[in-house]
């Protein structure tokens, strides 16, 4: 996929060769964490409640829902006639490969790392803190899995 012209590589989320990166940009990750808070919701509905903090036309929110449904990392769905947009990928799973992948690449960490850091965060409940713990303790195979 080629670039949009848009001149902002982060909501293109375009590589070096043109096609779509399949990690999500920092931009498609305000979506997915707004959607994993609130469930599913219409372009129209994320638009109203991220709109003022990102401060992205509401074309351009629906733009990125299509993008990140091209992606399979939100999946969308007809409810009466309108498009309703939700999370396609688990919040823990997707951190856990964000920060596992941030840990290799940036601070060449290879074994477990500790999540204590973690533990506070507003965007994970308890449940969820202890199953990224879990993940991220595990010593990653030699495929990077």
């Amino acid at each position: 996929m080629a670039c949009y012209g848009c001149n902002v590589c982060d909501i293109c989320n375009v590589d070096v060769t043109g096609r779509m990166s399949s990690a999500p940009s920092n931009t498609e990750l305000t979506i997915l964490k707004h959607l994993w808070t609130t469930g599913p919701q219409s372009a129209r509905e994320v638009q109203d409640a991220i709109g003022k903090q990102t401060g992205w036309s509401y074309s351009t929110t629906r733009t990125l829902l299509l993008r990140m449904t091209e992606k399979k990392i939100v999946r969308r769905q007809d409810s009466h006639g309108l498009a309703v947009f939700a999370a396609n990928v688990s919040k823990v799973a997707l951190m856990g490969e964000l920060i596992r992948g941030f840990a290799a690449n940036i601070l060449d960490i290879d074994g477990p790392i500790s999540a204590t850091a973690f533990t506070s965060s507003k965007l994970f409940s308890e449940e969820e803190a202890a199953e990224l713990t879990r993940l991220l303790e595990e010593v990653p195979n030699e495929e990077g899995e």
